[in-house]
């Protein structure tokens, strides 16, 4: 029996170390696209709310033979971009508060309002209306309409940082699944917390617990 090898059986451990190597793959993918996702949610509100605040549009209104130079800023055309980016941020922190199909839900608001962040953006940067407004505030003619109409790059900016939060959102709709939610330790799990432990009575032969029940407004000499 001597040309008889006996064939290796594999250990437990090695089957672990197997496991966990298989594993390991899948476990880097989830912590790559839970930082694109936060990168990117994060980056593009704080853009789309940078740039909301600039300058969009340039024009001038006819006063009395002359010309008045007018300016509306992001707000002044529409203020959903804005208000979206807000709605974004609050969706991509309650992310990790969910599970499931809540997991699911907050994800598509957050793809939505990206989208619809970069959409409004998007048409503001051809519209006239917030401009011809002032015009006929400043000249006090209702049907008096902005010249010399311009628009600047930040419209344009402002739909990009809205790509930005789609890409996050469609992240978190893709991967949300495998992304890690708040520790449990947050949370109630209706187990009654351990009660404080019942006072003994002093010892009357140690003087020192007779007089730590004193100060507790205690009578050491009641019995317990």
């Amino acid at each position: 029996m001597e040309g008889v090898s006996a064939v290796p059986v594999p250990q437990p451990r090695a089957r672990a170390v197997a496991s966990d190597s298989a594993s390991a793959p899948d476990s880097a993918g989830s912590r790559r696209s839970l930082a694109a996702g936060l990168f990117l949610g994060a980056i593009g509100a704080a853009v789309v709310l940078l740039a909301t605040g600039q300058t969009w549009a340039e024009g001038k209104a006819a006063v009395g033979g002359g010309a008045l130079p007018l300016t509306a800023d992001g707000q002044d055309v529409t203020g959903l971009p804005a208000a979206l980016a807000i709605v974004a941020l609050a969706a991509l922190v309650a992310v990790f508060a969910v599970r499931g199909a809540g997991r699911l839900a907050v994800a598509g608001l957050l793809a939505l309002s990206g989208l619809g962040a970069a959409l409004s953006a998007w048409s503001g940067a051809f519209d006239s209306s917030a401009l011809d407004a002032k015009a006929a505030r400043s000249t006090g003619d209702a049907s008096a309409t902005v010249g010399a109409l311009s628009h600047t790059a930040w419209p344009y900016v402002t739909a990009v940082g809205g790509v930005l939060i789609l890409l996050a959102g469609l992240l978190a709709l893709r991967y949300g699944s495998r992304w890690p939610a708040m520790s449990g330790r947050y949370e109630r799990d209706g187990t009654p917390r351990p009660g404080r432990a019942p006072r003994t009575a002093p010892d009357p032969d140690r003087p020192e617990d007779l007089w730590k029940a004193m100060d507790r407004g205690e009578d050491p000499t009641r019995e317990a």
